[in-house]
């Protein structure tokens, strides 16, 4: 691909007045617990992003010492962390379980807001793993069954049949079992970072860091 090629498909840097027009934006409110905000940008992305406001990246180390990172989805937020779920016999399944550290990013583009987050991961309890997949579409739990998330698959035709044999095997039931293979990790913060766009690069960005269940922050340099 040529420069000029290039040049077509990467946006241009905003101009002086298109950063005129997004000029005025709040700063980030300080606060002495970084949850409650956290909950009101999750609150105000629900109802600003076409889909999936709470898509995150996480990221993970594997075995070789590379990072690897992909979209997953945030299923539950408290004092206790962020969780989210997946097959335990995935690749991140793997890496959290061999390194049970990560980092997640939020990027929500209609509110041109981040958040990253960084911690240890834990497992979320077999309990909230088996409400959680109860409340999942039938078909979907299907899917969990049938799917060894992250290994070859030798054609799509192999998936077909097993989603098939399980849609017979649980005919006219609702009863579809979580399987062991199948739960949840919850990432316990001990950072976490909010950015919030401004005119001319001159952005905001509030830094919490806790130590012994402690919040304290601090503002960083854009």
């Amino acid at each position: 691909m040529s420069d000029s090629e290039t040049s077509d498909i990467i946006p241009p840097s905003p101009s002086a007045e298109e950063y005129k027009d997004s000029a005025g934006k709040p700063l980030i409110p300080e606060t002495d617990d970084p949850l409650p905000l956290f909950r009101d940008w999750m609150a105000a992305a629900r109802e600003s992003e076409p889909n999936d406001s709470n898509a995150m990246s996480l990221a993970t180390v594997d075995a070789h010492g590379r990072p690897d990172v992909r979209i997953v989805l945030l299923k539950d937020v408290s004092e206790k962390g962020f969780a989210f779920y997946t097959n335990f016999g995935s690749a991140k399944g793997d890496q959290l379980k061999a390194n049970p550290v990560a980092a997640l990013g939020f990027h929500w583009k209609s509110l041109r807001r981040q958040v990253r987050i960084r911690g240890h991961i834990e497992p979320v309890s077999a309990e909230e793993a088996d409400i959680y997949f109860a409340s999942r579409a039938r078909e979907s739990r299907i899917s969990a069954i049938a799917s060894d998330q992250s290994r070859p698959l030798p054609s799509r035709a192999v998936f077909d049949d097993r989603i098939a044999a399980l849609q017979a095997q649980y005919e006219g039931r609702d009863d579809i079992p979580r399987p062991p293979n199948w739960g949840g990790f919850r990432l316990v913060p001990d950072e976490i970072e909010f950015w919030q766009d401004q005119a001319f690069r001159m952005h905001d960005r509030l830094k919490f860091a806790r130590k012994e269940g402690i919040w304290t922050h601090e503002r960083l340099y854009p």
